[in-house]
């Protein structure tokens, strides 16, 4: 078996047809990334692999330490090969790991790089590489062209002018749509605090609740479809205040037609050493308790009951709330959805756990699909390897018997997760078609669906 070719990870016929019939030339839509929006209104080069691959790169880094890479090499002020030399010492470590998968998966898709990174393949790889991403097709916008991106939406302070999504969208030598999300994290776990007074005066007004709501139209009004709330714990009926503030969000983003997402169950900054050395998103957060169901019941019961549900995407952290999630996101079908694995789930066995999920609660046809969760302008073949274990699930499925092998309804299901319910979920056609870039979101490289009970040959 070659090692990551054209069938990687397509184990059965029916998934490689499934694939390369229905998925490979899908359109992304990415609903949540941590890309700089600076970066891409100013159309940034990079000078090398260092550049585009370590650097804010938190799960190489937690994957360096890990294998016992000392800090100078990580995020220290090492020479630029020397942090890529000791990220390529430990790659052959990294078997079964995704980042060995996405890895590879980067140097084939943009750079046409088909040999695994090693130590020995290190400055080959680096002097090649190098030279590409110096040359032209190689800045962030092209990047995000070569993927095939139509949205990605940016997580960004309530605060924030916007001005580089601003620039963005007047710019017609980007034909893609990048959208603000409204992360309002900070205010909810400090109220009083100095962020919360400073957002209050912007907007002219004592009460945090109208100066958010105020932020939240600004943001409206420059394309924002969707909000992302972090929780390490989630103290809905414990705390009045942040109920409250909680609940008038929810209320909010009904309003304005805005996507909320809920991010439950990671432990932030667990190591005082590293948190002091270099500070938050660094790689030292873990998996934390499971989300406790009757406080989200009750917050998600409460919205609805003032019919000011939003359209919801639930992610968890700790595996063990996948059914409960499942579950409950089917509670409130068709509004809220059981979001893609998220960060330390996103793996081969995590992805197929969530899928697994999707299927037994009969939601997997509905489902909005991946997301990178990146910081980084090549990390869009996250949307390939999953796409890649979506078929994989489905054709082991067609091929023991548990599924006929009808195209038309595979190819829908493929077709609708990888792109289009996403599209539909978030409601962005209107925003799209706002600029004619010459192809619509709509249109993109959707392939023709099969017609009629046509069995996959």
């Amino acid at each position: 078996m070659r090692f990551m070719d054209r069938d990687f990870l397509l184990d059965t016929h029916t998934a490689q047809k499934l694939y390369h019939t229905y998925a490979e030339a899908q359109p992304i839509f990415d609903y949540h990334n941590h890309l700089s929006p600076k970066n891409i209104a100013e159309h940034r080069r990079f000078h090398d692999l260092t550049e585009l691959w370590l650097e804010g790169d938190h799960y190489k880094w937690r994957a360096m330490r890990a294998n016992g890479v000392e800090e100078k090499y990580i995020t220290g002020d090492t020479t630029p090969y020397e942090k890529f030399a000791a990220w390529a010492g430990v790659m052959p470590k990294l078997v079964g790991c995704p980042l060995y998968h996405w890895t590879h998966l980067e140097l084939q898709r943009y750079f046409g790089i088909d040999e695994p990174l090693t130590p020995d393949s290190a400055k080959r790889i680096w002097d090649q590489a190098r030279d590409m991403v110096r040359g032209e097709g190689f800045d962030a916008v092209s990047l995000l062209k070569k993927a095939e991106v139509r949205v990605l939406c940016t997580t960004d302070d309530p605060a924030d002018t916007l001005e580089w999504h601003k620039k963005i969208a007047v710019d017609d030598s980007i034909p893609f749509r990048v959208c603000p999300s409204f992360r309002p994290d900070r205010y909810l776990a400090e109220p009083e605090g100095a962020a919360a007074k400073a957002l209050c005066e912007k907007y002219g007004t004592d009460d945090l609740n109208a100066a958010l709501e105020k932020a939240l139209d600004y943001f409206a009004e420059n394309g924002c479809l969707v909000s992302d709330h972090g929780f390490s714990a989630f103290p809905y009926r414990e705390s009045a205040g942040f109920s409250a503030l909680l609940r008038s969000l929810g209320k909010a983003y009904a309003q304005r037609g805005v996507v909320m997402q809920l991010h439950l169950g990671p432990i932030r900054n667990v190591s005082p050493r590293l948190f002091g050395l270099i500070g938050a998103d660094a790689g030292g957060d873990s998996v934390g308790l499971t989300t406790n169901p009757y406080d989200l019941a009750a917050f998600l019961g409460d919205l609805e009951r003032e019919n000011a549900l939003p359209r919801t995407i639930l992610y968890n952290l700790n595996p063990a709330d996948n059914r409960m999630l499942a579950t409950m996101a089917a509670d409130f079908a068709p509004t809220v959805q059981f979001g893609a694995a998220w960060w330390l789930n996103d793996h081969l066995r995590g992805i197929e756990a969530q899928l697994q999920e999707l299927m037994e609660t009969g939601a997997l046809g509905a489902s909005v699909g991946m997301l990178t969760d990146s910081r980084s302008f090549t990390s869009f073949v996250r949307h390939e390897y999953f796409r890649r274990i979506l078929c994989r699930v489905l054709g082991r499925i067609v091929e023991n018997g548990l599924y006929p092998a009808d195209a038309e309804a595979l190819g829908m299901i493929v077709s609708n997760v990888c792109y289009c319910n996403a599209e539909r979920f978030f409601q962005s056609k209107p925003l799209l078609d706002q600029r004619d870039h010459g192809v619509t979101a709509a249109e993109g490289k959707q392939p023709d669906f099969c017609k009629g009970q046509k069995e996959i040959e």
